[in-house]
């Protein structure tokens, strides 16, 4: 009845804008992610009769209002799928986190990802972990690449039979660093998603993202480091520029975030040094490098005035024997 696990966050390379679905958050295409460690979230859920109602606990604060709703559909997603009699009981889920959250750095990926895979196990559901990825998704759709985990691809689709993720084999994670120049800046990642068919930009994207995905599948396969960043970097760009053109006109970006911008480009232009910025619906920016240029880069990102930390590709979501309660 209690299960613990852990996952890790995502950051985007061909990232998905506006959903078709709201509820079951199936998005209007696929997108393409790489999990992010050593950070991580884990979360422990228990079923039992000793609970009055479902509670639901992140970094020591409980949650109410839309957080609390979107916990809640993936814990009934994961009842809906269980025959076993301890689901009628309350549950209750407790999770922390090992990074900053709300600053664009994918905190709702590996939260769902990790709360997933543990209502699977305390429900004594056998399921795959594309099944899993299903769960996930109702909460938050990039969570669903967290559960694979390190390079992944969310399909898309009406059903959770088409609607799930899956890994993509390359090996670019052995030598990719990832240095995470950290912009504290607050955002909601599920506005922009809610208005992001109202800007003029997004029927183009969706036209555009198709040949993206198709693009950086092959630079994973082939293992083209300069291909696969370069595409990532547009495809911010993309996303920003739907994000600023729908009807609240969201701008994450702060001047920060702009500063690490030109200092990749003249590391990259000026010194030939394999870099390349990468951002989600946030501030924050990951720089992606190779291992050999990994220190280097992270002194220049940091002059920028920010805080920084390198990070490496991390694995899918897993049981964990340790509980948070």
């Amino acid at each position: 009845m209690k299960a613990t696990a852990m996952a890790h966050p995502i950051q985007g390379l061909v990232k998905y804008h506006g959903m078709r679905d709201h509820v079951e958050r199936l998005p209007y295409h696929d997108s393409i992610s790489v999990s992010t460690a050593p950070s991580h979230t884990r979360t422990t859920v228990e079923f039992s009769m000793d609970y009055d109602e479902d509670t639901f606990v992140v970094d020591g604060e409980e949650l109410e209002g839309r957080a609390h709703e979107r916990v809640e559909a993936v814990v009934e997603k994961a009842r809906s799928l269980s025959d076993a009699a301890h689901t009628v009981y309350p549950v209750r889920l407790e999770s922390e986190n090992s990074f900053p959250t709300n600053v664009g750095l994918g905190s709702s990926s590996s939260g769902f990802a990790a709360a997933a895979m543990a209502l699977a196990e305390a429900a004594e559901l056998d399921a795959s972990m594309q099944e899993i990825s299903a769960i996930a998704r109702v909460g938050s759709a990039s969570s669903a690449r967290a559960v694979t985990g390190a390079f992944s691809q969310l399909h898309t689709g009406m059903n959770d039979e088409d609607c799930v993720s899956r890994r993509l084999q390359t090996d670019l994670h052995e030598n990719l660093k990832i240095i995470v120049g950290l912009v504290p800046y607050h955002k909601e990642t599920e506005d922009a998603h809610n208005e992001a068919e109202d800007s003029h930009m997004f029927q183009a994207r969706n036209a555009h993202i198709h040949g993206q995905i198709a693009e950086m599948r092959d630079a994973l396969r082939e293992d083209d480091f300069h291909r696969t960043f370069e595409l990532a970097e547009q495809d911010s760009l993309s996303l920003a520029a739907t994000t600023m053109t729908g009807p609240e006109g969201w701008i994450y970006w702060q001047p920060a975030t702009l500063a690490i911008f030109n200092r990749v480009r003249e590391l990259r232009e000026e010194e030939d040094i394999p870099v390349y910025f990468s951002t989600d619906t946030g501030a924050t920016v990951y720089v992606n490098t190779t291992d050999e240029h990994a220190e280097y880069v992270e002194e220049q990102i940091a002059d920028c005035g920010v805080s920084t930390s390198i990070w490496e590709v991390g694995g899918p979501a897993k049981l964990l024997d340790d509980h948070l309660f």
